[in-house]
């Protein structure tokens, strides 16, 4: 039975080195060798990429380290992703097992009665058999490659899985970061918004007693009510925002977020910038791209087994074993069985079935192919636009912050006017919507540029965990 098996495996393997595969040329980069040099973007700086840089690295403020952190282990999507993973290596071992022949052992036993108006001597008769086989059932030999070729493809769909995954690890780190970002925004802008309706307060309760003299009209009281009462309603909206702020934190983190966090103000140095190099590095660094072109390899692959359809298929079945009519003379001299039975199936007529599976493929390809293209183009778009955020919120910072300045040297100047008597309510009141304004946006600007930079660490690729994709595929 040896004897008879190794041959076959043998010549199983022999036969199966050919493949119909197309010889895979990676398209054409559709977009520039730079990235737009023009005054509205950053110099490109030198240093470590982004994709080699871990995300503590980036981000500098202990307490978004801890949240990102949580969110790696507990998120719920990034848990499916995982799963994910897993599945399509488990369909990839499916796959891969048929380039090998399943041996089989196999034992049976069977008694049968017959009667006597049968036996044709009279007596009734009872007869037994018994086998033990060893072999394999309805092997293919992988003659023309169409079983390595759609093995090929599933592994490259695992890869591309994987893929998905670090990419969902990056879009969560980035989302972490933008929510992280946004609440301690809007806890400041809550507590501007705080301290600005006392100092409304206290400006209604002197017009209050201005008018009740007749120092000031009612014109002025009212305009002063505006002010207090439009402050109450932003400061809703933000006690509002802050809330639903924590909300979302908590559902990226995956566990409960306590709502009193020590963070670094929004001014500090939070993140810190990375250098962006070349579109060329985009194309080994960012997991949507790396997928894409997995994706595109599979539909390569998929091509040499629509190929392969084309051509003979030979399938094996033997065994060899041991028959008897006793079950105690089952391994006795003389018992021994074999079986070996080749099938061959040629393709003569199937109505174009094969010549459209192969032209299906083509157009999977080619759709493939537009979507890759279409990754590295919205990658460069997104780089693009991260170092034009960088560049110009910088210069918007810059200005924002001498316009704060402007403003609260007007209001300390109209405050003071005010309270002498020189000019009226209303020019107070005016330096103080002004001042309450540009404070505003200044703490808006800040969290916008935060927010390109994490934008910007995103596009590049990132770089916060090691890879796993880069395994051997047996």
């Amino acid at each position: 039975m040896h004897k008879l098996l190794s041959p076959l495996a043998a010549a199983a393997f022999m036969l199966g080195g050919c493949s119909l595969i197309p010889d895979y040329q990676r398209p054409d980069t559709p977009v520039a060798g730079q990235y737009p040099q023009t005054s509205a973007y950053a110099p490109a700086l030198s240093g470590p990429l982004a994709a080699e840089q871990g995300w503590r690295d980036l981000f500098q403020d202990p307490v978004l380290q801890q949240l990102i952190e949580s969110a790696l282990a507990n998120n719920r999507d990034l848990r499916v992703a995982a799963l994910n993973v897993e599945a399509y290596q488990a369909q990839y071992r499916i796959q891969r097992a048929d380039l090998f022949p399943a041996i089989s052992a196999n034992g049976t036993g069977s008694s049968q009665r017959l009667p006597a108006s049968l036996t044709g001597t009279g007596d009734a008769a009872i007869s037994r058999s018994y086998s033990a086989t060893l072999g394999i059932s309805a092997y293919e030999l992988d003659l023309f490659g169409r079983i390595r070729s759609l093995s090929d493809q599933a592994s490259l769909i695992y890869l591309s899985s994987e893929e998905a995954r670090r990419s969902s690890q990056l879009s969560l780190v980035a989302s972490v970061a933008s929510a992280y970002l946004t609440w301690r925004a809007d806890q400041e802008l809550l507590a501007l918004t705080q301290d600005t309706l006392q100092s409304y307060e206290q400006s209604l309760r002197l017009t209050e007693r201005s008018n009740q003299v007749g120092t000031a009209s009612a014109l002025n009281l009212s305009q002063s009510r505006t002010s207090v009462e439009s402050a109450r309603a932003s400061l809703a909206k933000f006690q509002r925002q802050v809330a639903q702020d924590l909300n979302n934190l908590t559902l990226l983190v995956g566990t409960s977020v306590a709502d009193d966090l020590p963070g670094r103000p929004l001014a500090s140095d939070l993140l810190s910038e990375v250098p962006a190099g070349l579109p060329s590095d985009l194309l080994q660094r960012r997991p949507d791209i790396l997928g894409a072109e997995y994706l595109l390899q599979s539909a390569n692959a998929n091509i040499g087994a629509a190929r392969a359809a084309f051509f003979p298929s030979i399938s094996l079945t033997a065994n060899a074993g041991s028959s008897s009519n006793e079950l105690s003379g089952l391994f006795k001299g003389g018992s021994g069985s074999w079986l070996f039975q080749p099938q061959i199936n040629l393709p003569i007529f199937n109505a174009g079935s094969l010549r459209a599976s192969l032209d299906y493929s083509k157009i999977q390809k080619d759709i493939r192919v537009a979507q890759y293209e279409k990754a590295i183009q919205t990658a460069f778009q997104e780089v693009s636009d991260g170092l034009a955020a960088r560049k110009t919120y910088k210069d918007q910072l810059i200005a924002q912050r001498d316009l704060v300045q402007a403003n609260q040297d007007y209001y300390r100047l109209a405050e003071r006017r005010y309270r002498i008597g020189v000019d009226s309510s209303l020019t107070f009141l005016d330096a103080q919507r002004s001042l309450f304004s540009a404070r505003q946006t200044l703490i808006v600007d800040r969290l916008s540029q935060l927010l390109a930079e994490v934008n910007l660490y995103k596009a590049l690729g990132g770089g916060w965990v090691e890879r796993t994709s880069n395994v051997t595929m047996r």
